[in-house]
């Protein structure tokens, strides 16, 4: 393993020479940005891959959030789940809306479906749970609750490039279903996000959205922002692409090296996987928070860099939001350490890790 410096995830990458052929081409037009031929060619690719009608790429994941709040034309509460990254809330306050927490899942780390309807007020008008670590939400019970009380819902599915449920991509779910992109996730474009829908309205009103509202570039009617992907974006996603299914392949392989040698030990606990999970991450849940802190550094002092994915439980930022308890959030997040696990990171590493994670 050496001196070098192991984090808890790495991008991954086609060879540059497949970049650079798509860059040439960038230079040549000269054509940037504006829903350019490789922003086109990505969303019509991305999607036939994914299996969805539609791609409206985006800058990033966050934006493609506050894209779906305003194509909804919501105002008022979204009730959201406390344990996910902090651009799920802020999506919902830079759209004038207001995030109410619903308390997780002890088991799949998802929102639990039945603390969503006891949170449901006058003032709520949309639900945001979260694929996380693109484990699926149970999706029929949080469809039902939409149902019954007339909520739209919008999947923050930004770890879910991959993911399946009930044999279809987890991206035809929900009103608006959103991913990112970003350099850490499954697919990347560097930077960079995506908004799915199966309603054809929605979905030629988020490119007008991500346009600064225009129709035709010639009137205003929306209101709008800046939320377009460069042509250059689109390029390393395009070449990356490529390499998807062998991304896929590679991080259920690896989640399984370590998920078979550290079961042996009975104080750790692990996410319940529901179906179709993309096991973009591997997340380990100690049985105190003095255990996992004793393992983090011992992982430091070997150049490991595991990640507290999500601490603190995002209801305690009392900065943005009143707080409000989520015992089981807060006892997760206190308990939980995601270990390194990307396309490069070879067996010999893992079971380096897995040597030093074990006490």
């Amino acid at each position: 393993m050496g001196n070098k410096n192991i984090y808890v995830t790495m991008p991954t990458l086609a060879p540059l020479e497949e970049v650079n052929e798509l860059m040439k081409g960038i230079w040549s037009s000269g054509i940037m940005t504006h829903n350019g031929p490789l922003v086109q060619r990505f969303e019509k690719e991305c999607a036939a891959f994914l299996g969805v009608p539609n791609l409206v790429s985006c800058t990033n994941g966050t934006m493609g959030l506050q894209m779906a709040i305003r194509a909804l034309r919501l105002k008022g509460e979204i009730i959201t789940t406390p344990f996910t990254f902090i651009a799920t809330i802020n999506s919902i306050l830079w759209e004038g809306c207001t995030p109410v927490f619903a308390d997780i899942d002890p088991e799949t780390l998802c929102i639990d479906p039945k603390k969503i309807e006891e949170k449901i007020t006058y003032h709520t008008v949309g639900i945001m749970p979260v694929h996380v670590f693109g484990n699926c939400c149970d999706i029929d019970a949080i469809d039902a609750i939409a149902k019954k009380y007339r909520l739209k819902v919008i999947y923050d599915a930004c770890h879910s490039v991959g993911v399946k449920y009930k044999g279809k991509s987890v991206f035809n779910y929900g009103d608006i279903s959103v991913t990112s992109f970003h350099a850490t996730k499954m697919l990347n474009t560097t930077e960079g996000g995506g908004c799915f829908t199966l309603d054809k309205a929605l979905d030629e009103k988020l490119r007008r959205i991500r346009f600064f509202g225009f129709e035709n570039h010639a009137d205003i009617v929306e209101d709008g922002t800046n939320g377009k992907m460069t042509e250059v974006h689109a390029a390393v996603g395009l070449a990356n692409l490529k390499y998807l299914d062998a991304a896929l392949a590679d991080r259920k392989h690896k989640y399984d090296i370590y998920k078979k040698a550290l079961s042996k030990n009975p104080s750790l606990t692990f996410q319940k996987i529901n179906q179709g999970c993309n096991y973009s991450y591997f997340p380990v849940i100690f049985k105190d928070e003095e255990s996992l802190l004793r393992v983090q550094t011992k992982l430091n002092e070997n150049n490991i860099f595991p990640r507290r994915y999500f601490y603190p439980s995002i209801n305690t930022f009392n900065r943005l939001v009143p707080y409000t308890p989520m015992p089981v959030s807060e006892d997760i997040a206190r308990r939980i350490l995601c270990l390194p696990l990307y396309f490069t990171l070879s067996e010999e590493d893992i079971k380096r890790i897995i040597e030093l994670a074990t006490f």
